[in-house]
């Protein structure tokens, strides 16, 4: 069984940095498009930040966080990091990653469909 675990995640004071990893267990990074999600305080809906597809030869990025954000994978230690630069307090959330075998499966605004999921890593941003 296919598992993700999130990790990276802490508190950063405004335009500082942090690396999420996302580590697949249980089956091929090499084999899965990865999205990462984020759920800030008092949303009730997860919104997509970035995403890979399994060959890297597609990403995406949400227009508001392109050139701060990076999403790269490294299929030979089966992970997906999502670098994150310049931070401000509205980054503030949970961060998920999620994976299908479908690249236009997590791209999907709100995540919908998506049925892998790791359980989140929580970026703080201090002002």
């Amino acid at each position: 069984q296919v598992q993700l675990v999130e990790s990276g995640g802490g508190l950063v004071q405004t335009g500082g940095s942090l690396r999420l990893s996302c580590a697949v267990s249980g089956g091929t990074v090499s084999d899965l498009s990865i999205g990462w999600y984020r759920q800030a305080p008092g949303k009730d809906r997860r919104a997509l930040v970035t995403a890979i597809s399994w060959t890297a030869g597609h990403t995406y990025y949400a227009d508001s966080l392109k050139g701060r954000f990076t999403i790269s994978r490294d299929n030979a230690k089966n992970t997906v990091s999502l670098q994150m630069n310049s931070l401000n307090p509205e980054d503030t959330a949970v961060y998920y990653c999620a994976a299908d075998d479908q690249f236009g499966v997590v791209i999907r605004p709100s995540g919908d469909g998506l049925h892998l999921w790791g359980k989140g890593t929580l970026v703080t941003v201090s002002s």
